[in-house]
């Protein structure tokens, strides 16, 4: 069983350690200039100002930054959200406080229109669920129909899975690497079962003129880390208990776990001990039982 155990309070994942890391801008202007079609080339046009700790709903933000007067949110999902407008406004929203707050220029009770970067909300997608290419994602599909909000906030969901949006892949080397290491680490836990050891692999198969590869292997161990904290099983199986989906598991632990009332969800997570990607005690703590309890329900399933 792996060593390395799920830490969902770790800020950093994956997807900013590469495109949100102030020490390697070079790569988050790459992503821009690949998404807007330009050519920025001085990384000191742009200006990180990602939210460390939201205080709402314990939301953390990928990307942010400001460049060429354009606030950008850069989200990224190992799983299908269409709630991601919903995040990205509050995200925004503090943004917009923090800037009209503290920037010179602006003054809040002018009479005059005041000026404000414009927000680009952009979602990157790569979880195992096949969706389009792009789909964009609005806040007003949250609403009851016919209910014609006032607010309106768009997020582009751009697919990243190793074989989608080819262009975008070949316009940014360092995106390009990243969907492709994942495809590899996909593709190799298939054949290992075992999630560290498809990471090595999937870095040694890497080609040498990867762009992200030494910075990987310089970082082996957060990688491995962040890797396991975004497995895609583990996060769904956390997206269906915030939905309420587990009430059959709750019901049955109320009337002592009938056999007739294990799920599904029992079965992954008995999957992710057996892969080494939980401990027991963490996938017991996810269904609400003691160790001895689950280890119990799990001879039978």
């Amino acid at each position: 069983m792996s060593d390395i155990k799920a830490n969902r309070e770790y800020k950093d994942r994956l997807f900013w350690f590469i495109f949100g890391n102030p020490e390697k801008k070079e790569w988050t202007l790459s992503l821009y200039n690949a998404m807007n079609g330009s050519n920025y080339t001085n990384i000191d046009d742009l200006s990180f100002n990602t939210i460390e700790d939201a205080v709402y709903m314990s939301m953390k933000n990928d990307v942010s930054f400001l460049i060429a007067d354009a606030f950008n949110f850069y989200e990224h999902q190992s799983t299908f959200n269409p709630n991601m407008p919903m995040r990205l406004l509050i995200y925004a929203g503090m943004i917009y406080d923090s800037y009209t707050e503290t920037c010179d220029s602006y003054h809040r009770f002018s009479s005059l229109q005041q000026h404000a970067p414009t927000p680009k909300c952009v979602c990157f997608y790569n979880g195992m669920k096949e969706t389009e290419d792009k789909i964009v994602l609005k806040l007003s599909d949250a609403f009851l129909p016919g209910s014609d909000p006032d607010i309106e906030v768009r997020v582009t969901m751009i697919n990243i899975n190793y074989g989608h949006n080819g262009e975008l892949l070949k316009a940014c080397k360092p995106l390009s690497d990243y969907s492709l290491f994942v495809y590899s680490v996909r593709e190799n836990l298939k054949r290992t079962r075992h999630l560290e050891t498809a990471i090595d692999l999937a870095i040694a198969e890497m080609a040498e003129d990867s762009i992200i590869k030494p910075f990987l292997i310089s970082n082996r161990a957060e990688v491995k880390s962040m890797f396991i904290t975004e497995y895609d099983e583990a996060r769904t199986f956390a997206e269906q208990k915030a939905e309420g989906r587990e009430q059959g598991l709750e019901e049955g632990r109320a009337e002592g776990r009938a056999e007739g009332e294990i799920t599904g969800t029992m079965k992954t997570l008995k999957g992710l001990v057996r892969d080494g990607l939980l401990t027991l005690s963490q996938a017991a703590e996810r269904v609400n039982m003691t160790v001895p309890e689950f280890e119990q329900v799990m001879q039978n399933v």
